[in-house]
């Protein structure tokens, strides 16, 4: 995914929100909590399996799950969009923390 397309979901998000007066609704509070709540919700289809792997997921259960985790995307766009974080950037200085905080193991 690219800053654009990111930037892409933040406007559309917006519009959304907008023609329905969802504005007020989404403080980062209750987007923090509809975002867990989505989260909990893709665990859900996990719950009880061995793995998760693919092999343990029929088509319907994968179909579920896309879904599910867009609704956590979206959310979490929305938020970054109520903080003004850039989650592009924000990523990016995260998996550079992440290296240096976990260096690969040596070969």
């Amino acid at each position: 995914m690219t800053t654009s397309d990111l930037h892409d979901l933040r406007e559309r998000t917006r519009e959304f929100a907008r023609a329905r007066d969802w504005a007020p609704f989404h403080t980062p509070k209750n987007l923090a909590m509809a975002m867990s709540v989505e989260v909990a919700e893709v665990a859900e289809h996990f719950q009880w399996l061995r793995s998760g792997a693919d092999a343990e997921l029929d088509d319907a259960t994968r179909a579920a799950i896309r879904l599910e985790l867009a609704d956590v995307l979206l959310y979490l766009v929305q938020l970054a969009d109520q903080l003004d974080v850039d989650l592009h950037a924000a990523a990016v200085e995260k998996m550079a923390l992440n290296a240096i905080k976990y260096p690969p193991k040596p070969r």
